[in-house]
C-alpha cells in the first residue's frame, strides 16, 4: 500500500488490526494529520469501513494533503477470512518497513518489530525489540495457567487516559516514520 507513484521513496503506512480495536477513530484522526495513508485490517464480519469519513479519499490517487514530503491521507480496508489470525497474516504479508501498526496482539507486535516496522498497543504502549521477548514469555505462560484451569487477571477497563495516551504516542511514531 505504499504510495506507487514514487519509485525512488518509500512512505509509512499506517495498519490497524481493527479486530476489537477501540481506537481506531483517533488512529484515522492521526493519519489525517500526518498525512500518510492507512490500510484497515479485520474480519469480514465486521463493518471495517463505518471509521471511515465519507469524503475521506479511497485510494493514492485522491489522496488528500499529497506533496512531495507527504503520499497524502486515504484510507482504505481489507476484509480478511474469521480464521484464527487471518487479520494479522494479511497485515504481515503488507507490512513495509518504516509503518506503523496499532494492535493489541503481542505476537503480530513481535513480528512487526522483526520486520523493521513500529507496533503501538490501544493504550498507547509502543513495543520495542528489548522488551517483545518478555512480553511473549508473560503471555505464553499465563496461556498455560489459563490451560491448567487456572485464572489470570483480565486487562484494566478502557479509560480516557489511555485513548489520550495513545493519541500522543501514535503522532510521535508517525513523525518519526515520516523523519526516517
Amino acid at each position: 500500500m505504499n504510495n506507487e507513484d514514487c519509485t525512488s521513496c518509500s512512505f509509512p503506512t499506517l495498519i490497524i488490526d481493527a479486530d476489537a480495536c477501540p481506537v481506531t477513530r483517533e488512529a484515522l484522526a492521526c493519519a489525517r494529520s500526518a498525512r500518510i495513508p492507512v490500510l484497515i485490517a479485520g474480519n469480514s464480519t465486521q463493518n471495517l469501513a463505518r471509521r471511515i469519513r465519507r469524503d475521506d479519499p479511497r485510494d493514492a490517487e485522491h489522496a488528500r494533503g499529497r506533496d512531495a514530503t507527504h503520499p497524502g491521507f486515504w484510507a482504505e480496508t481489507l476484509d480478511v477470512s474469521c480464521g484464527a489470525d487471518s487479520a494479522d497474516f494479511a497485515i504481515i504479508e503488507r507490512l513495509e518497513p518504516g509503518d506503523v501498526v496499532v494492535t493489541q496482539d503481542i505476537g503480530l507486535a513481535s513480528m512487526v518489530l522483526g520486520r523493521g516496522a513500529a507496533a503501538i498497543g490501544v493504550r498507547g504502549r509502543v513495543y520495542n525489540k528489548a522488551t517483545i521477548d518478555m512480553q511473549l514469555f508473560i503471555r505464553h505462560e499465563e496461556k498455560k495457567v489459563r490451560r491448567a484451569g487456572g485464572r489470570t487477571q483480565g486487562p484494566a477497563a478502557f479509560t480516557d487516559d489511555d485513548r489520550e495516551r495513545f493519541q500522543r504516542n501514535l503522532a510521535q511514531l508517525l513523525r518519526e516514520a515520516l523523519d526516517s
